[in-house]
């Protein structure tokens, strides 16, 4: 080994060591499995096993995009993401200003805590907790609503309600973290702009606008940029926890990953390998294509 390979070594072998757990994950978990692609272009069947089993070519994405799921499953994806993305970074940089001009250093503690909480809840519970709040019968709403005078709804039974639900649950659960992101990036901001906006006679909406914005701008279309490459790839806990696998939701829940799902429970091996390998290749093309758009226009917030 030469001497600079040494030096090398010896420099990053901390930061190798570091990385070291991260990688074996990504190995394990992520690059192992990709062997199981061929499943996508065969007929499995168990006795024969994945490389017994007889090729069908493209007969398995054939079969979902000409099937009546194919267009309801992309659209709850692709809708619900598009959503989440506007909305949710909306929500967490508006949280985000609103801590920042908080100067009790016990209450911005005591907002942090309380608005990250949720993040760290299962979907499963945060699904009890939405099903003792929506029950039919029981439920805490419709409670309220029969106390105010108004008829009980029916929440699991009508699926108009739920892309509200679905987008507030998500909200709820993710923006205390994002804000903190954002927060983080407020505080990098040099002082004297704020100052220097005072003297010019900015108030704090002027200066908002100014400077706090603009100065997280790079951090959205980097977070923007990362969140568009899983626009195709939803998150499972939320569509099968909170609307409870009822069939008569489908048309306002049913994403591909509850769809690959429901395959994998029927033995549907080869249609959801190429429902996932479609789902992961159009993830890899939106986040090559947004990297390029945000290089050619503004190369400085380019994620790569």
């Amino acid at each position: 080994m030469s001497k600079s390979a040494k030096k090398y070594i010896r420099l990053n072998l901390p930061l190798l060591l570091l990385a070291l757990p991260a990688l074996l994950y990504f190995f394990i978990f992520h690059y192992l499995p990709m062997f199981g692609v061929i499943l996508a272009f065969k007929d499995y069947k168990y006795s024969e096993g994945i490389l017994g089993s007889a090729w069908a070519g493209l007969k398995n994405f054939e079969f979902f995009f000409s099937s009546q799921d194919a267009f309801r499953v992309t659209r709850n994806t692709v809708g619900y993401g598009a959503v989440f993305i506007v909305v949710g970074n909306i929500a967490a940089v508006s949280v985000a200003l609103l801590l920042y001009e908080i100067r009790s250093k016990a209450a911005l503690k005591v907002y942090q805590t309380s608005m990250i909480l949720p993040r760290f809840l299962s979907w499963v519970i945060v699904g009890y907790i939405t099903y003792a709040i929506l029950n039919p019968s029981l439920g805490a709403l419709n409670q309220l609503l029969q106390y105010l005078g108004y008829s009980p709804v029916d929440w699991y039974a009508d699926p108009k309600y739920w892309p509200f639900i679905i987008t507030f649950s998500d909200i709820w659960k993710h923006v205390g973290l994002n804000s903190i992101i954002y927060y983080a990036a407020l505080m990098s901001i040099d002082p004297e702009l704020f100052e220097a906006a005072k003297i010019d006679g900015a108030g704090r909406w002027k200066q908002m606008r100014s400077i706090s914005i603009p100065s997280l701008v790079p951090v959205i279309t980097i977070i923007a940029i990362l969140a568009i490459g899983n626009l195709f790839r939803g998150d499972f806990g939320l569509f099968y926890q909170l609307p409870r696998d009822v069939g008569v939701l489908y048309p306002a829940t049913d994403i591909i990953d509850t769809y690959v799902y429901r395959g994998l429970r029927q033995g549907d091996i080869g249609i959801t390998a190429a429902v996932g390998l479609f789902q992961s290749a159009v993830g890899l093309v939106l986040v090559l294509v947004s990297n390029w758009i945000i290089k050619k226009t503004r190369p400085e917030n380019a994620l790569f």
